[in-house]
């Protein structure tokens, strides 16, 4: 592999592991699939695409395994791939067709129908932890907007852990970095010692959290994000991903 293209593919790691944690639901699984992923673009010949697409190809094809486990998700895979490349990783419908080899227009028809389902299932209630109050009120509002309960808004790392307790939110939206108030992730961490709940945290830096050497976050998305973006982290989140056979 040349030199050039194996430090595109380094700097699209990051992008990779949250699509692929997203995709899987969870770390490790996501992590592996990445590690897999990378192994087989070492083994084939490089295509016309740039680093970061053929990786994301890379572990769409890979993924194509799960189909048969997902047969009980609303979502059928190729669904499921097309919204997380679009709405999480950026994506253009005609690039996320080229990764995912489907025609342009089967894809912007899968992407309508996935899209139309999404905003009728995976209600639920949504504990935002945010220190900024109006950044907290914008959230806010997009929960509500996506169909879901506010179960509550805490401040701080102590507000986090004592609203969680007292509301027992079906999914937790955290900021990482709470000011004087703490840290999201602490807050998570000790919440979870008492209830298992699903966790998607947001940050205006993903890459910083998707090194892939320490535990880290399942699901991530980037501020500022769009209401769809939150619904397909919520469904994903909820559902737990797509288990690797």
């Amino acid at each position: 592999m040349p030199d050039s293209q194996r430090s595109e593919l380094i700097r699209a790691l990051p992008y990779a592991r949250r699509y692929a944690r997203a995709l899987t639901g969870n770390q490790p699984r996501g992590d592996l699939l990445v590690a897999e992923s990378l192994r087989d673009l070492s083994t084939r010949s490089t295509s016309s695409l740039s680093a970061r697409l053929n990786l994301y190809r890379a572990i769409s094809q890979r993924a194509t395994g799960m189909s048969d486990e997902a047969q009980n998700h609303v979502l059928s895979m190729p669904q499921r791939e097309l919204l997380l490349l679009t709405s999480l990783e950026g994506l253009s419908t005609t690039q996320a067709a080229t990764i995912l080899d489907l025609a342009p227009q089967d894809a912007t028809e899968q992407l309508t129908k996935a899209r139309e389902i999404i905003r009728s299932v995976s209600r639920t209630s949504i504990l935002i932890i945010e220190d900024e109050p109006i950044i907290a009120m914008d959230i806010e509002d997009l929960v509500l907007r996506c169909g879901h309960d506010v179960a509550g808004i805490a401040h701080t790392q102590a507000e986090a852990i004592a609203l969680a307790k007292e509301t027992r939110p079906g999914l937790i939206l955290a900021d990482i970095n709470l000011g004087e108030g703490g840290n999201g992730m602490e807050a998570v961490a000790e919440i979870m010692k008492t209830m298992s709940v699903p966790v998607i945290f947001v940050t205006a830096y993903p890459e910083c959290l998707l090194t892939g050497n320490t535990l880290e976050p399942s699901f991530v998305i980037t501020k500022p994000f769009e209401p769809l973006t939150l619904a397909i982290a919520t469904y994903q989140a909820i559902t737990g991903g797509v288990p690797v056979p």
